[in-house]
């Protein structure tokens, strides 16, 4: 994927950490999800006062992805910070994102983009981040 690319999910990813609803933690995330169409959904986390119904900002991208009849993704950019940071910190996918990446992506194909801001990021195939991972494969 080119720069061009890539500084427009992580441009997509801060615009979706706006609308984070972050009461408890203020840590706020967002996501951006790109479709193999070329589709971009956004996804922020979403907290809850019984902590267990949070959802955080990548499955929110991939569950309204899926809701709408997508299936095939190829990269997501993350990026996340305390409410009120102008600097921001590497964002990782927790186990449980990464989990719902596999099982839609292919680990060695798909791209996790971290952002600190969107000339600076770093990116990494779903297989480095989820090493041994589960996934549909093992229930044939």
């Amino acid at each position: 994927m080119n720069n061009e690319r890539i500084e427009t999910l992580i441009e997509e990813a801060f615009a979706a950490r706006k609308m984070a609803y972050t009461p408890y933690s203020h840590f706020q995330v967002g996501a951006a999800l790109l479709t193999e169409k070329g589709g971009i959904y956004r996804g922020c986390n979403i907290e809850n006062a019984a902590y267990t119904p949070t959802n955080c900002a990548e499955r929110t991208a991939f569950f309204k992805a899926v809701s709408e009849g997508e299936r095939s993704f190829t990269a997501i950019a993350v990026v996340g910070g305390p409410e009120e940071a102008s600097e921001f910190d590497w964002c990782a996918p927790c186990g449980v994102c990464r989990q719902v990446m596999k099982e839609f992506c292919h680990e060695d194909a798909f791209q996790i983009i971290l952002a600190r801001s969107v000339k600076e990021y770093k990116v990494y195939t779903l297989a480095e981040l989820l090493p041994m991972g589960f996934g549909p494969d093992n229930l044939q």
